[in-house]
C-alpha cells in the first residue's frame, strides 16, 4: 500500500471527475475512464500470429519436397470425390463462408454492437487489400520458390486467398471467438472451404494455411490499432462490491496506478479507510515479454506462471498476504476479496499512514530502521516467504518509525533456498546503495549474522536484481564489489560457491540465431554444389592439405607456448589446440580458442591474471601479423595480377576505412573513453608479460615463428585445396583471400564463423579469377579439413584433458 497524506485528501482534483451514486452518494473522485483501451494481449497475438507466419514459411522453405508430398495426396484425396459431391460442397463452403459473418453481423447490430461489425468491415477491407497486394507481389516478383508453393506451379491460384483472408480478419476483429457456437461455425465453414479449394484445385495447402494466419494477424492489428471497449469496472463498481462485503463506503479516490492494478483509498462511515488493489483481467498480460524473457534467461526456481489469470492473480496475492501476517510480518491486514463482475477483481487492505522508504532522505535511514528492515525479512524467511521486490518501493514506515513491507503480491509461499538468498541479496543492494556498502552489511550482519550474507554472496549479481536496483547500479558499478569485500572483512574464510543464475547471455542468444541462419545458408550452399566433383579430387594434393592442416595445430602450440615465460610441455599444448577446435562448435571463433587456453594456462599453475596477459599477448601480436601480412600480400597482388582482381583498390578502400573509424572513435568522446580504457587495461597486462619474452631468444623463435607458422599452414592447406581440383592460383592472392575470410570468420557470432568463412573464400576466391566451380568445392575441402575433419580428435583431447585436470 501507499501512503495517503493530507496530499491524499479524498478530495476532487483537476483532471478528476466525481461520480456519486444515487442511493447511497457515495462520492468517487478518478480520472475519467476512456471509452477504448488498447489491450496488450491483443499485441501479444499480433506478434504471436506474425512469429507464427514466419515460421510456417520457413519451415516450408526448407521442408519443399515433404510439402509437396502433402500437397499431391491432399490434391488426390479431394479429387477422388463424386462431382456433385464436390459441387454441393463449393456450394455450402461459399454460402457458409458469407453466410456466418453475416449473420453474426445482424445479431450484433440487433444487440446494438454495430460499432464492432464496423471494425470487423475495416479489417476485412484492409485484409483484402494486403492479401491482393502480396499475391501479386508474390507471383510477379517474389522468390520462385515460395511462389511454386503458394501456387503449386498452377496458374489461376492465388497465393493468399482473397476471401479467406478477410474473413479470418473480419471474425477476429469482432471477437467472435467468445461464442462458442459462433465460433464452431465459422471453423466448420473455414473447413468446408478449404476441401472445396482442394477439390477444385485452386489453392494449396501452405496457401490455405498462410491465408489464415495473414487474416488473424490484420484481425489482431485491427483490434489493437483501434481499440476495444473499456469494460474495466469504474470506481463506483468498487463500491459496491465493498458495500456486499459488510463495508459502509462514503467516499473514495482514484490513486495512482501500480504495475498491473488500480489502487483506491475508501473512507468508510465509522471514520477509518481502506486501501483497494483492483485487478483487471484485460491487463494480467501487462509486462508479460519481459517476465518470459526473465524466466527463459534466469535459473531462479520460481513457480509463478508467466501467464496468469486473474483468478490466479487473486489467489497469489491473497495467501501471500495471508502468509505474512501469519508468519508475524509487519504487512497491510487482507480485510476481504471480491470478484467485480467477471472482468475485475478486488483486495481490500486496511490502511496503515506510511511513508515509502523511496521518499525518505539518505541521511533519515538510521542503524535502528536498517535493523527493523532486515527483521522483518528475517520474519518471512524463517516461514520460507520470498518477498521478490524488497526495493524502496515496496519498504513502508509508517507514523511511528516502524517498518511495514507492502507489494505481497510479487512473492512466493514455500521458496527454496535461492529464491530466501535472491532476497537477501537484493536487498543488501538496495539499502547499499542508499547507505553504502559497509553500513548496509553491518547492519545485516548484526541482525541476520555473517553465514546468511555468506550464503548470499555468490548471488551478488546485477543480473539477480529487480529492473530498478540494476538501472541504479549502472551509476554505481563498484558497489557490488564492495559488498562482497566486506562480507568477506566479516568472514574471511567464507567458501562462496558459484551460482549460475543467467541460463545464457543476450549475445548467446544472438550466436544461436546467427548460427541456425548460417547452418541453413550452408545446407544451401551445398546443394548449389556439384558434389560428383568431391571424388574427383586429386589425391595427392588432398594429402598435402591435410598435413598443412594438422601442422596449424603444431604452429598454434609453439605461438601460445613463445608468450608464455613459463614452460609447457609441447605435445599437451597441441591436444589443447585441438580442444579449442572441438569448443568452436558452441562458440564464436574468436572467443573459443582464447578461452581453452586461459583455462590450460590457469590449470598449469599460472595465475589468472598472467594466464589472460599470455593468451592476450599472443593475440595481440596474432592480430599485428595478420593485418601485417594481409597488407603486404594486398600490396603484392595488387601489382602482378590479373585485372579482374584489383586488391591495390581494396587496400586504399580498406585504409581509408579504417582512418574514418579511427577519425569517429577520437571524435566521440564516449567512444574514445571506452577505447582508451580498454587499451589501457590490455597494455597494463599484455607489455609486461611480452617483456617477460624478449627476454628469452627461444621464447621469441617460438612465439613469432608459430604464428607466421600458424598462417602459412593455413594459406597452404587452402592452396593444395585449389589445386586439388585442377585450379590454381598466385600464391599471394590465396593468401589475401585466407587473410580476409579469416578476419570475417573471427568478426562472425556464429560457431568457427560457420558460413560467414564460406561466403568470405568463396567469394574472394571467384574475385581473384577462380571459376567458381572450383572455388565452391575447393573452399568446401578447405573447411573439412580445419573445421569439420578434427572435431571428433578435439572431442577426445577435450575429454582426456578435462580427466586429466588439464582443462
Amino acid at each position: 500500500m501507499t501512503e495517503i497524506s493530507d496530499r491524499d485528501k479524498l478530495a476532487p482534483v483537476d483532471g478528476t471527475r466525481p461520480s456519486t451514486d444515487d442511493d447511497s452518494a457515495v462520492l468517487v473522485v478518478e480520472p475519467l475512464l476512456p471509452q477504448r483501451i488498447r489491450r496488450p494481449s491483443d499485441l501479444l497475438r499480433f506478434l504471436a500470429t506474425l512469429l507464427g507466419l514466419a515460421a510456417v514459411i520457413l519451415l516450408a522453405l526448407v521442408a519443399q519436397k515433404t510439402l509437396n508430398g502433402l500437397e499431391s495426396d491432399v490434391a488426390e484425396g479431394t479429387s477422388r470425390a463424386p462431382f456433385l459431391l464436390s459441387g454441393l460442397v463449393g456450394v455450402l463452403s461459399a454460402a457458409a463462408m458469407l453466410g456466418v459473418p453475416a449473420a453474426f453481423a445482424i445479431e450484433r447490430v440487433l444487440r446494438r454492437d454495430g460499432l464492432r461489425v464496423a471494425e470487423g468491415l475495416f479489417a476485412a477491407i484492409t485484409a483484402m487489400i494486403l492479401s491482393f497486394v502480396l499475391g501479386e507481389w508474390i507471383v510477379h516478383a517474389g522468390p520462385e520458390e515460395l511462389r511454386l508453393l503458394l501456387t503449386g506451379g498452377r496458374s489461376g491460384v492465388e497465393p493468399v486467398n482473397t476471401l479467406l483472408t478477410p474473413v479470418i480478419a473480419y471474425v477476429t476483429a469482432v471477437r467472435i471467438s467468445r461464442s462458442p457456437t459462433w465460433r464452431a461455425a465459422l471453423w466448420s465453414a473455414v473447413a468446408l472451404n478449404a476441401v472445396a479449394l482442394f477439390a477444385a484445385t485452386a489453392a494449396t495447402v501452405l496457401g490455405i494455411v498462410v491465408s489464415i494466419l495473414v487474416g488473424l494477424a490484420v484481425g489482431y492489428a485491427t483490434l489493437y490499432g483501434v481499440g476495444s471497449p473499456n469494460t474495466r469496472p469504474p470506481g463506483s463498481a468498487v463500491v459496491e462490491a465493498l458495500r456486499k462485503l459488510g463495508f459502509a463506503p462514503v467516499k473514495a479516490r482514484r490513486l495512482d496506478d501500480h504495475q498491473s492494478s488500480r489502487r483506491y483509498a475508501v473512507g468508510l462511515k465509522d471514520g477509518s479507510r481502506l486501501d483497494v488493489t483492483v485487478l483487471d483481467r484485460d491487463r494480467q498480460v501487462a509486462g508479460l515479454l519481459y517476465r518470459l524473457w526473465r524466466r527463459i534467461r534466469l535459473n531462479s526456481e520460481t513457480r509463478r506462471k508467466a501467464i496468469r489469470s486473474l483468478r490466479a492473480e487473486l489467489e497469489r496475492e491473497a495467501l501471500m498476504a495471508y502468509a505474512a501476517h501469519a508468519a508475524g510480518a509487519s504487512t497491510p491486514r487482507l480485510l476481504a476479496t471480491s470478484e467485480i463482475g467477471s472482468e475485475a477483481a478486488l483486495l481490500a487492505y486496511e490502511h496503515t499512514p506510511t511513508r515509502a522508504l523511496d521518499d525518505i532522505p539518505d541521511d533519515e535511514i538510521d542503524d535502528n530502521l536498517l535493523a527493523q528492515i532486515w527483521e522483518q525479512v528475517l520474519l518471512l524467511q524463517v516461514q520460507r516467504l520470498a518477498h521478490r521486490r524488497l526495493t524502496g518501493d515496496s519498504i513502508h514506515v509508517d507514523g511511528e518509525g516502524r517498518i511495514v513491507l507492502t507489494d505481497a503480491r510479487s512473492g512466493e509461499i514455500a521458496a527454496g533456498d535461492l529464491l530466501l538468498r535472491l532476497d537477501v541479496a537484493q536487498l543488501l543492494t538496495y539499502l547499499g546503495l542508499r547507505v553504502g556498502a559497509r553500513r548496509s552489511v553491518d547492519a545485516a550482519a548484526a541482525v541476520a549474522g555473517v553465514n546468511v550474507l555468506a550464503d548470499a554472496l555468490p548471488l551478488l549479481q546485477r543480473i539477480a536484481m529487480t529492473r530498478e536496483t540494476r538501472a541504479a547500479l549502472n551509476r554505481n558499478k563498484e558497489l557490488l564489489t564492495e559488498i562482497r569485500e566486506r562480507i568477506v572483512e566479516l568472514k574471511p574464510k567464507v567458501e562462496a560457491e558459484e551460482v549460475r543464475l543467467e541460463r545464457f547471455r543476450p549475445r548467446t542468444l544472438i550466436t544461436i540465431i546467427a548460427t541456425a541462419f548460417a547452418a541453413y545458408f550452408v545446407v544451401y550452399y551445398l546443394t548449389q554444389i556439384n558434389l560428383n566433383m568431391i571424388t574427383s579430387a586429386k589425391w595427392g594434393w588432398t594429402g598435402v592439405a591435410l598435413a598443412a592442416a594438422m601442422l596449424s595445430y603444431v604452429a598454434a602450440a609453439l605461438m601460445l607456448m613463445g608468450f608464455v615465460p613459463e614452460p609447457l610441455p609441447l605435445s599437451r599444448t597441441v591436444l589443447v589446440q585441438f580442444a579449442g577446435s572441438f569448443v568452436k562448435l558452441v562458440a564464436p571463433a574468436a572467443v573459443s580458442g582464447v578461452a581453452v587456453n586461459t583455462r590450460y594456462l590457469q590449470k598449469r599453475g599460472i595465475p589468472p591474471g598472467q594466464a589472460v596477459a599470455s593468451v592476450g599477448a599472443s593475440q595481440l601480436i596474432g592480430l599485428a601479423f595478420h593485418l601485417g601480412l594481409l597488407l603486404l600480400f594486398a600490396y603484392i597482388t595488387g601489382s602482378d595480377t590479373a585485372p579482374s582482381f584489383n586488391p591495390s583498390r581494396t587496400l586504399v578502400i580498406t585504409v581509408l576505412a579504417v582512418a574514418v573509424l579511427v577519425l569517429v572513435i577520437v571524435g566521440v568522446p564516449r567512444l574514445r573513453r571506452m577505447v582508451t580504457a580498454r587499451i589501457r587495461a590490455l597494455f597494463s597486462g599484455v607489455i609486461p608479460r611480452l617483456l617477460d619474452v624478449l627476454q628469452s631468444p627461444r621464447k621469441i623463435i617460438e612465439g613469432f615463428g608459430g604464428t607466421l607458422l600458424l598462417t602459412i599452414s593455413f594459406v597452404l592447406c587452402l592452396d593444395a585445396s585449389i589445386r586439388a581440383f585442377g585450379g590454381s592460383l598466385d600464391f599471394a592472392a590465396v593468401a589475401l583471400v585466407f587473410l580476409a575470410g579469416n578476419a570475417v570468420g573471427s568478426a562472425a557470432p556464429t560457431p568457427g564463423g560457420l558460413g560467414a568463412v564460406e561466403v568470405a573464400l568463396t567469394a574472394g576466391l571467384v574475385l581473384a579469377g577462380l571459376d567458381r566451380d572450383i572455388a565452391a568445392p575447393a573452399v568446401l575441402l578447405f573447411r573439412l579439413l580445419t573445421f569439420w575433419l578434427p572435431v571428433l580428435p578435439g572431442w577426445a583431447s577435450f575429454t582426456y584433458l578435462q580427466r586429466q585436470q588439464a582443462l
